[in-house]
């Protein structure tokens, strides 16, 4: 089964109709037991990072989402929940990241607009299992204010001011900065990928 994560926030209804779409089988939780019991991890998120971090330690949700990604479940972070893979982020100092990968979300800076919000291009750096089949100059919809660099783990990236990372891959962790829920066919192919992983 796979488990979408409701820590109170997050596109849960555009992910979850992106799911019906696809007739894949999953539950909405917010119970760290059934984190656990789960074979795949989706964790949607939009706001704030230092509220999701907080929402996500208050539910005791912190220790098994961690558990999870590292006995190899693969897992699925949206937006925010790619940027909570990471330490920390400059846009709530003191809240800590799952850590995941070592790093900071920055804020944009720079002569464009933030958010950063729309359809952008991603390029592809090398093979993803997400992005597989799809164009390598797909478009996606971003809506965003921070932003994740660009490591080892980063498959493609967008730029935006600067280059930044669109999809993580590391083994069974997977994330993405743009929102495959709004993101049209591209998004639902995103979605598909991930499921048959």
């Amino acid at each position: 089964m796979t488990a979408i994560v409701d820590y109170g926030a997050g596109n849960l209804r555009s992910v979850q109709n992106t799911l019906d779409k696809l007739n894949a089988a999953y539950e909405i939780t917010n119970s760290p037991q059934a984190v656990r019991a789960a074979n795949k991890i989706i964790l949607p998120g939009v706001g704030h990072f230092g509220q999701m971090m907080h929402a996500i330690d208050r539910l005791g949700l912190r220790d098994p989402l961690i558990e999870k990604i590292r006995c190899g479940v693969p897992f699925l972070g949206i937006c925010i929940g790619l940027q909570c893979l990471f330490e920390n982020s400059e846009e709530s100092a003191g809240a800590a990241g799952l850590g995941i990968f070592q790093g900071t979300i920055k804020r944009f800076t720079g002569p464009g607009r933030v958010p950063h919000m729309g359809w952008n291009s991603v390029a592809l750096l090398r093979d993803s299992p997400l992005l597989k089949g799809l164009p390598a100059d797909a478009f996606t919809y971003f809506a965003h204010s921070y932003y994740a660099p660009v490591i080892a783990a980063t498959a493609a990236v967008c730029n935006y001011m600067q280059p930044f990372s669109a999809v993580l891959e590391q083994e069974n962790v997977h994330a993405v900065q743009f929102h495959p829920e709004k993101s049209g066919p591209v998004g639902l192919s995103v979605m598909e990928n991930f499921l048959k992983l």
